[in-house]
């Protein structure tokens, strides 16, 4: 039983830098894997980062690979995504989601997560 809640969303112009936060509650000691993930109207849900909650493996995607640093405060419960050299591209809405069971799917699937957040709008202006 977790709960997720990004924030940090807004914004900005092209070639500058926002940090996502994703705030956990609940059972965090459940988890296994925190991802982010992204989403524009009509378009295909897009794998952007993980991390492993218990070690600190990390995966990204080949979007963002190089622009973007996923990060954790086990302490806070607290999941980060820092963007920089931000494109028009990366407008989206940004969700974290949760591995709460330690399942079998890639971090960069999204049927690996059994909880996500309500997402926070990013908006990346030319």
């Amino acid at each position: 039983q977790v709960q997720l809640v990004e924030s940090g969303g807004g914004l900005v112009q092209t070639e500058n830098s926002l940090r996502l936060s994703c705030a956990a509650s609940g059972r965090t000691g459940g988890v296994y894997v925190m991802g982010w993930f992204r989403q524009d109207a009509g378009k295909e849900r897009e794998f952007v980062a993980a991390i492993n909650w218990r070690g600190y493996t990390t995966y990204y995607g080949d979007s963002v690979k190089g622009r973007v640093t996923i990060s954790k405060d086990v302490a806070k419960s607290t999941l980060y995504l820092d963007m920089n050299d931000l494109k028009p591209d990366d407008t989206a809405t940004y969700y974290c989601a949760a591995d709460t069971g330690g399942s079998s799917w890639s971090p960069q699937r999204p049927q690996k997560y059994d909880t996500w957040g309500q997402g926070t709008r990013v908006t990346v202006s030319p």
